[in-house]
């Protein structure tokens, strides 16, 4: 693989996390996307781990039922650390309250290491 398909690759099967309907299915996605001791820290939450990262998506998806992540723009990637922007979309409408930039720190097996997330979009009153 080249840098720039490590970096999709490792962004990719972070969007299969977040977007996976069970708690059977992200668990399998998580440990697919993260190392065992992986982090994932935004303005909400800070955890580490696989069981951590899956309950937080997890209280994600039970908040925002009938949504899903998808990315925004191209995946930037340098060093073993990508930069991308994400939006939740309703399956209803389209429409997309919530809107986000990650930066991720990839371990030497392409999975992440760590995750710094920043909400740029927020429904009025979160």
């Amino acid at each position: 693989m080249t840098g720039t398909e490590t970096y999709e690759s490792a962004v990719a099967r972070y969007f299969e996390a977040w977007n996976a309907s069970s708690a059977e299915e992200r668990g399998k996605a998580v440990a697919a996307a993260w190392t065992e001791d992986g982090t994932y820290t935004d303005p909400l939450a800070d955890v580490a781990g696989h069981d951590g990262v899956a309950a937080v998506i997890g209280a994600a998806r039970e908040q925002f039922p009938g949504f899903f992540f998808r990315p925004l723009g191209a995946v930037d990637g340098h060093h073993g650390i990508a930069r991308f922007g994400w939006e939740l979309v309703s399956e209803a409408d389209g429409g997309a309250p919530v809107a986000g930039f990650d930066v991720v720190q990839l371990a030497d097996d392409g999975r992440i290491r760590a995750v710094h997330g920043f909400l740029d979009r927020v429904p009025a009153g979160s």
